[in-house]
């Protein structure tokens, strides 16, 4: 019987093999990265041209038409390229539609709370600004500053904390229970001011009263010396989307004024859920 040779094995440690894993990933993550590359761009080719096939794209793209050919299959698989009548020209399809929605409905939203806003900030006279959620944030979309605004910090596009914040509050009261504890726990309950609410038990109780009332409140809790209040928007299927808040200086824009000027901001955002299609 002739004896095995014992070939060493190569363990993950083995310096070679870790060279030649590294290696590959780099490759695999470069090629995935051209492939992205070269099919966003093959996107902007069916933009453009309005038709393509699989020649003119491969040539545009530099890539033979075996690589152009399975880009469009992988484009077409999802419903972002199909082919058109004449067989072999490919053009953009409707899943475009599905992934411009979102971008849609956030310019729709800021194009249909303009005018609503302008009319809030006038006669409540402070800065106005309408707030999505995303993620474990707020996110402000539009602010218009009322004639009694004094500071001239832009909100928009900054995220903000949802337990610090009344449009954070607003809009995490509308949420499912479980949703709701789910990004509570990924945010955390930071500490911002002395007022910022850190229990848990506290917020809850807080985002169940701005539920019975239809608004939320925060007083010097994301920034000291800084008051807002917020309301609702809804979609016209009825589901909160968006919040209207009002901030202004705590000296001037105090609880009491804040109570005041709550039936006027919750019109203003049942008139904004008007525009966007909310029946009720």
């Amino acid at each position: 019987m002739r004896n095995r040779v014992q070939r060493p094995q190569r363990h993950a440690s083995d310096p070679g093999l870790v060279g030649r894993d590294e290696a590959a990933a780099r490759s695999e993550g470069s090629g995935g990265v051209q492939s992205v590359d070269r099919a966003v761009t093959i996107l902007e080719i069916l933009s453009r041209r309005g038709e393509a096939g699989v020649s003119e794209v491969a040539a545009e793209i530099g890539v033979h038409k075996s690589t152009a050919f399975r880009l469009l299959g992988a484009l077409e698989a999802r419903g972002l390229a199909e082919q058109a009548e004449d067989r072999g020209k490919y053009r953009l399809g409707f899943g475009i539609v599905r992934l411009a929605a979102g971008v849609a409905a956030r310019l729709d939203l800021v194009q249909q709370s303009r005018p609503v806003c302008r009319r809030l900030a006038e006669e409540i006279g402070e800065t106005v600004n309408i707030a999505v959620a995303r993620s474990h944030y707020a996110i402000n979309l539009d602010q218009v500053r009322g004639q009694a605004a004094v500071t001239a910090h832009n909100w928009v596009g900054q995220p903000t904390p949802l337990h610090a914040t009344s449009s954070g509050k607003i809009l995490l009261a509308h949420l499912d229970e479980r949703r709701r504890e789910r990004l509570i726990a990924a945010a955390g309950l930071e500490r911002f001011t002395p007022a910022t609410v850190t229990d848990a038990a506290e917020l809850r109780r807080q985002l169940d009263e701005a539920l019975r009332r239809g608004y939320a409140v925060t007083v010097e809790e994301y920034e000291i010396g800084l008051n807002a209040i917020a309301a609702p928007i809804r979609s016209h299927e009825g589901e909160v989307v968006a919040a209207v808040s009002a901030s202004g200086p705590a000296y001037r824009f105090s609880e009491e004024r804040m109570r005041e000027l709550a039936p006027v901001l919750v019109a203003g955002a049942a008139d904004i859920s008007h525009r966007l299609g909310h029946a009720g």
